[in-house]
């Protein structure tokens, strides 16, 4: 019990960027109810595109308080760039397919930006080291903070607060909720619909590029399968959350980074699931949580505020 203040810390912290991640899942699929499985690898392209700023454009020797602002610029040009590409030329044509289509293309670029990385970008067939902050750690009580957490704990919350603002106070937002809710009445009424599909494309894309950049420092190095599994685990948020939810992405993002936390921190402890504690069962404890929520609840725990257009 004395661990479980840091343990929670942990999970919070590990969730915000869960749930960064997870906003492009579920602003793309409340407005184009689409499934944008390639958000993972977006997410990859980012943290390689801040990699590629602090090793090829930034002198040697240059200081993160400058290099930092810096990579992530690079990191949201490149995942935005990505994106809104992706939405123009592999999602537009398809938006009056099938669903199955725009799925299978989705899986199709995902594989294709994993194998583009690994072939052109130097020394990607193994894991890159991703530069780090000096200084650290820092300790609150009982609660121990590491540098590269830092850049999270500030990160996460200025992202939701911009994004709700954005949502809820301009002109643009009150767009995307109303093509979310009605798209041809949203046509009708002078909303240019396609502008607003791209700009839910390239917010989504930013996120994922400040959570990639948070996952960089986090975690010290990087990899071209990085955005697989971790984006598997952000559309798990969106989906606890309610995809659908921008909001419900980030608490989704919260529950799952702190049961993952806690699973693997104290099952060890109970007889006879020592085993099961270990690092190698985080992943599956963060899937027994989706399942439970979707026997239970399976519009997620906020619901879905999109309206259905079946």
């Amino acid at each position: 019990m004395n661990e479980l203040p840091q343990q929670l810390v942990n999970g919070l912290l590990l969730g915000s960027m869960y749930g960064l991640v997870a906003i492009g899942y579920t602003m793309v699929y409340g407005i184009v109810q689409l499934i944008n499985f390639a958000h993972g690898e977006i997410f990859m392209t980012g943290a390689f595109g801040a990699l590629t700023v602090y090793v090829y454009i930034l002198p040697d020797g240059t200081s993160m308080a400058i290099a930092l602002p810096l990579m992530l610029v690079g990191a949201v040009l490149v995942s935005v760039t990505i994106a809104v590409g992706a939405e123009r030329f592999a999602y537009r044509p398809l938006r009056t397919a099938p669903r199955l289509a725009p799925l299978i293309t989705a899986i199709g670029l995902s594989l294709a930006l994993q194998q583009a990385v690994w072939a052109w970008y130097p020394e990607a067939k193994s894991a890159r080291v991703f530069p780090q902050i000096d200084g650290g750690p820092f300790t609150l009580g009982d609660v121990t903070i590491q540098t590269g957490d830092v850049f999270l704990l500030i990160a996460a919350p200025i992202s939701m607060a911009v994004l709700g603002y954005f949502v809820m106070k301009t002109r643009t937002g009150r767009g995307m909720q109303a093509t979310a809710q009605d798209p041809d009445t949203a046509k009708l009424m002078g909303v240019n619909t396609d502008r607003i599909i791209v700009i839910a494309f390239a917010l989504g894309a930013t996120f994922a590029a400040v959570g990639a950049v948070a996952y960089g420092l986090k975690y010290g190095q990087i990899s071209f399968t990085m955005g697989f599994l971790l984006g598997l685990k952000a559309f798990t948020a969106a989906v606890l959350g309610g995809i659908g939810n921008i909001y419900g992405a980030m608490i989704g993002g919260v529950v799952l980074g702190v049961a993952e936390t806690l699973a693997t921190a104290y099952i060890a402890d109970i007889p006879g699931m020592d085993k099961f504690g270990s690092n190698a069962w985080a992943d599956v404890w963060a899937f027994v949580l989706l399942i439970l929520v979707l026997l239970f609840r399976p519009q997620g725990l906020l619901g879905e505020r999109v309206a259905d257009r079946a």
